[in-house]
C-alpha cells in the first residue's frame, strides 16, 4: 500500500531533488533571477515529472529490461517537446526568458531518476501523486532562490508576472525598496550559488536540530520503594 504522506515528505523534505540529492542544478542556478522564471520552469519541470512518471508506470510490464532506460528518456523527450511547445503557444515572453533551459529539463536527471526509482515499480495513482511532490520539491526550491535574489538583487517581487499568467497580472508587482544601482552579486550566477548554499545550510540546520531532538535520551522517572526495617 503506498504511504501518500511519506512520499510528500521526501518530496518536500527529506528527499528534495534540489536540496538532498542536488539534481537539476544547471537550471536551478541559471533562470532563478526572478521569482516568476523560477515559478515557470518549475511547473514546467512538475508537468513533464507527473506525465512521464504516469507513462512510464503503464508501460512498466511491457518494456524489456535491456532497453527501459532509452524508452524512459524518449518518453520525458516527448512531455518535454509537449510542454515547450504550449509555452511557445500560450507563455510566449517566458518562453525567451527561460530558452534553452526548457528542452534541458530533457537531461535532468530528477526526472529519469523518478522514472527508474519509482514510476517502473509502481502503479499510475503513486507515480502521479510522486512526480507531483518531486516536482513541487523543486519548484519551492526554484521560488524561493528566484524571490530571494529578486528582492535582493532589485528590490521588487512578482515582476513580469505577465509573462506567465497574462495580462491580469501586469500590476502584480510589488516594490520592496527602489534602487537605481542593483545588487548584481544576487542577480548574476554567483549570487545564485551562495543563495543556494545558504537554503542547504539551513535546512540541514533544521535537520539536526531534529534529529538532536529525537535522539536525546528522555528523562524517565523511577519509582523508588521504601521499606522498614524492624
Amino acid at each position: 500500500m503506498t504511504d501518500f504522506r511519506d512520499l510528500s515528505l521526501q518530496g518536500l523534505w527529506k528527499n528534495n531533488p534540489a536540496l538532498v540529492q542536488l539534481l537539476g542544478l544547471c537550471p536551478l542556478l541559471a533562470v532563478t533571477a526572478t521569482f516568476i522564471n523560477g515559478l515557470g520552469l518549475g511547473l514546467a519541470t512538475m508537468l513533464v515529472l507527473i506525465g512521464s512518471n504516469v507513462t512510464v508506470s503503464l508501460v512498466r510490464n511491457v518494456v524489456r529490461n535491456e532497453i527501459r532506460i532509452p524508452v524512459f528518456v524518449m518518453i520525458i523527450a516527448a512531455f518535454v517537446t509537449i510542454v515547450q511547445l504550449l509555452m511557445n503557444a500560450y507563455t510566449y515572453d517566458l518562453y525567451l526568458a527561460l530558452g534553452i533551459f526548457i528542452p534541458l529539463i530533457v537531461t535532468n536527471c530528477a526526472i529519469i531518476g523518478r522514472a527508474e526509482a519509482f514510476a517502473s515499480k509502481n502503479g499510475p495513482l503513486a507515480s502521479a501523486y510522486d512526480g507531483f511532490m518531486m516536482g513541487l520539491g523543486f519548484t519551492a526550491v526554484l521560488v524561493i532562490l528566484g524571490g530571494m535574489r529578486e528582492i535582493l538583487g532589485a528590490g521588487t517581487l512578482l515582476a513580469g508576472a505577465d509573462r506567465l499568467f497574462g495580462s491580469i497580472a501586469e500590476n502584480w508587482t510589488i516594490t520592496l525598496f527602489n534602487t537605481e544601482n542593483p545588487f548584481l552579486l544576487a542577480i548574476l550566477p554567483p549570487g545564485a550559488f551562495l543563495g543556494m548554499g545558504l537554503l542547504i545550510a539551513i535546512k540541514n540546520s533544521i535537520d539536526a536540530k531534529l534529529a538532536a531532538k529525537q535522539t536525546s535520551p528522555a528523562v524517565k522517572a523511577e519509582r523508588v520503594r521504601v521499606t522498614a526495617e524492624s
